[in-house]
């Protein structure tokens, strides 16, 4: 394997959630460089080759000299991929449709290194959600917390009162599955520079 010292890691993504989590485990990326890609779920994508693949895709569409960590969550009910709600009715839609289920949240994540080499995983976690009120959905559409969330909600707000049950990894959930993303990182030569 090619060693690549301690270039630096370039996260392509916009998210402070994904920021904040890497922070958790002493990574700092050297520059935000958040990519734009075509989203569309083709025709008959399951839910978890999604996710993978637009992973994939944000990290290969990063140009940057240095390792590329990309990421994408995907709520699933079933088959039904539950996107980033668009407005307040249909964040209200979401949850009446989650209320009282079971769905999956699935993160992809890839590692872009040096010499273009991408390499990538999902982690799946199973969710339950309480059977919720008009009033709890009312509040919560209320509270904006929504916005820009796969699924319509966040666990780490004012939903987390709503989930019953877990089954795999929290910080998946979130948007950056750690454990998985630190060992496909050093897997792929990554090196924490030491002044970080």
């Amino acid at each position: 394997m090619a060693s690549f010292g301690h270039a630096p890691l370039i996260l392509a993504s916009a998210s402070p959630r994904r920021r904040d989590l890497l922070a958790q485990i002493g990574i700092v990326p050297a520059r935000i460089a958040p990519t734009d890609i075509d989203e569309t779920r083709r025709k008959d994508e399951p839910p978890r080759a999604l996710a993978e693949r637009l992973a994939r895709e944000k990290a290969a569409a990063c140009e940057a000299d240095g390792f590329v960590l990309a990421a994408d969550t995907v709520v699933a009910l079933g088959t039904r991929n539950l996107e980033k709600a668009e407005d307040a009715a249909e964040a209200e839609a979401f949850l009446r449709l989650l209320s009282g289920r079971s769905h999956q949240c699935i993160t992809g994540i890839a590692v872009k290194a040096p010499d273009g080499r991408v390499q990538s995983r999902t982690v799946l976690a199973r969710v339950r959600m309480k059977r919720l009120t008009d009033e709890e959905i009312a509040a919560y559409v209320a509270s904006g917390e929504w916005q820009g969330k796969a699924g319509g909600y966040g666990i780490q707000g004012m939903a987390g009162g709503f989930i019953t049950h877990i089954n795999g990894s929290y910080t998946a959930i979130v948007g950056l599955p750690l454990y998985e993303t630190k060992s496909l990182l050093e897997g792929m030569g990554w090196r924490a520079s030491p002044s970080s």
